[in-house]
């Protein structure tokens, strides 16, 4: 998927400037020239990374870095200043961002850090998108496979499991196959793993 850039900045000539940059190393570019809605349209197209200008007209990049945090956006940041300081650039990278350039920025310099922050947001979107589906894959078992798999991940054999369950041997060990296949686990340990992930507590032999 074409990673989008999306450059906050109230210098027209500036924003500009930089979108013809970023098209040129083949990513989108949208240009915003507040913060306004920046927040939703940064979840629109994934992965991403805002490049963001720190004194905005009537706005601080800094609060609205926070501001974004709290609004729930993990899209990562890299600030663009004319005049930055130490405490500027020690809250900024503490808030989560990427980099904290000074301009006039040296174009590969620039891309560097997007190419660097759209990384992060990649690795972060296929994590989250990897977790869903695992999660959905545990929502498609049944209790009773539920309860199959933590004596599973516990350690226990079919006619363990049986025993615990009340089932008949053949059962458990349907019970088992099934609940490999709903998950994709591949082998036992592949479904521990996945366990782990999911903070699914092991049962274990009474």
């Amino acid at each position: 998927m074409e990673a989008t850039v999306h450059i906050v900045d109230d210098d027209p000539a500036v924003r500009t400037a930089l979108a013809r940059l970023c098209r040129a190393e083949g990513l989108a570019a949208v240009e915003h020239a507040d913060a306004a809605g920046l927040a939703d349209a940064t979840l629109v197209r994934r992965p991403a990374c805002i490049v963001l200008d720190v004194r905005l007209s009537g706005e601080n990049g800094l609060a609205v870095q926070d501001a974004l945090r709290n609004a729930g956006s993990d899209v990562p940041v890299v600030f663009l200043t004319g005049n930055g300081t130490i405490p500027m650039t020690v809250r900024a990278m503490r808030g989560g961002a990427v980099e904290f350039l000074t301009k006039p920025v040296e174009d590969h310099v620039l891309i560097d850090a997007v190419q660097r922050a759209i990384e992060i947001d990649r690795v972060s979107v296929e994590g989250k998108r990897a977790h869903l589906a695992l999660t959905e894959r545990y929502a498609s078992l049944n209790d009773r496979e539920r309860d199959v798999m933590g004596y599973v991940i516990g350690g226990l054999m079919n006619k363990q499991i049986a025993g615990e369950l009340g089932l008949a041997e053949i059962t458990a060990k349907v019970h088992k196959r099934r609940v490999m296949e709903k998950m994709g686990a591949r082998s036992l340990p592949d479904l521990v793993r996945m366990a782990e992930q999911l903070g699914i507590a092991t049962r274990r032999h009474r």
